[in-house]
């Protein structure tokens, strides 16, 4: 690897669109966690799997926004704590995200169900918790975190660039899990699509049988089933992209890891998969939604409830709607 290249300068406006990524980030993944707290019937398995990847999501985020806000321009005791803290979150981040589309793929493709499926969750907070904690323990105790001027990073630190292995540590901290999820990712997800694509073809003789409306609720729904399962990898490719052409400039040397719209896209990038998630499996899932507004609207009108004075009856619709949510939705790939 070539001698390290000079800090990449990170510009004020660079700075700002980063950190609100970071805030949005942090913000999503606790809106995740919220819902998650806030009704019980909406916890199946592959929501606990999302829950933890939100906890994960939120430390990474907010180690982030202390890196971007520092913007260290050398070694110190904190950019080591904020290269261990981020360095943790983020690898446990993509082992998360490939445990919910293994799980997806064992549980619809290999009918993993009952007590199988128990051991399994456990088998997973084994490896997303304890393979990123001992591996950061390690670069710590190595000493290999510490200031990496911006070239790998956007502000924060990661591996220090004057270690004599450092590419190794890069691989083993992040690296490496992010170029085996591209194509897990996209493997698992379409392994899942195919079967059940299969599952709906064989099914098609006795779709006569049933009702027309029965049969454009099914279409509808599998529809949108069918985009998540498409837009989770894809979703995951284009924000990690950035990151690894960052990555693969620096091992070459190239002074075209300082182009701004590149840095800013790594930010993003790093950064934004809370919000993201949020946007997918909160504000893009009907069942989630629906309860976030009515618990909305029900906390703009509480004042007004102390009056008689209204229709009659007028909150009997959204508690229906509550009381009937859970029969609607079936336990979904996290959810649809």
């Amino acid at each position: 690897m070539p001698p390290p290249a000079p800090p990449t300068e990170l510009l004020p406006s660079e700075r700002a669109v980063v950190l609100l990524s970071c805030a949005l980030s942090a913000l999503g993944s606790g809106l995740l966690v919220a819902t998650h707290a806030l009704w019980p019937d909406l916890r199946s398995r592959a929501r606990r799997l999302l829950l933890f990847l939100s906890l994960a999501d939120l430390l990474s985020a907010a180690s982030y926004f202390y890196g971007v806000l520092q913007d260290f321009s050398g070694p110190s005791w904190d950019c080591v704590l904020q290269g261990a803290v981020s360095t943790f979150a983020n690898t446990s981040s993509f082992f998360w995200t490939v445990a919910i589309a293994l799980y997806l793929y064992l549980s619809i493709v290999r009918a993993a169900r009952g007590p199988r499926a128990d051991r399994l969750l456990w088998a997973f907070h084994a490896v997303s918790w304890g393979v990123p904690l001992t591996i950061t323990v390690a670069a710590v105790s190595l000493k290999k975190i510490g200031y990496d001027a911006s070239d790998v990073s956007v502000g924060w630190c990661w591996i220090d660039l004057e270690a004599e292995d450092r590419v190794l540590w890069m691989l083993l901290t992040g690296k490496l899990w992010e170029m085996l999820a591209y194509i897990l990712l996209p493997l698992l997800y379409l392994l899942v699509r195919k079967h059940i694509n299969r599952a709906r073809e064989a099914l098609s003789e006795y779709r006569p049988i049933l009702c027309d409306t029965h049969q454009l609720q099914r279409r509808s729904s599998s529809s949108v089933a069918d985009k998540k399962l498409v837009l989770i990898p894809l979703i995951f490719i284009c924000l990690r992209v950035w990151s690894t052409v960052r990555f693969v400039l620096t091992l070459c040397g190239s002074p075209a890891v300082r182009i701004p719209v590149l840095v800013v896209l790594h930010g993003i990038g790093n950064t934004f998969q809370g919000g993201a998630n949020c946007i997918m499996f909160v504000l893009c899932t009907r069942a989630v939604r629906t309860r976030l507004v009515s618990l909305c609207c029900c906390c703009c009108s509480q004042p007004s409830t102390q009056s008689p004075v209204g229709p009659p009856g007028a909150s009997v619709p959204s508690k229906t709607r509550d009381a009937q949510e859970p029969r609607q939705t079936p336990e979904e790939p996290p959810s649809t």
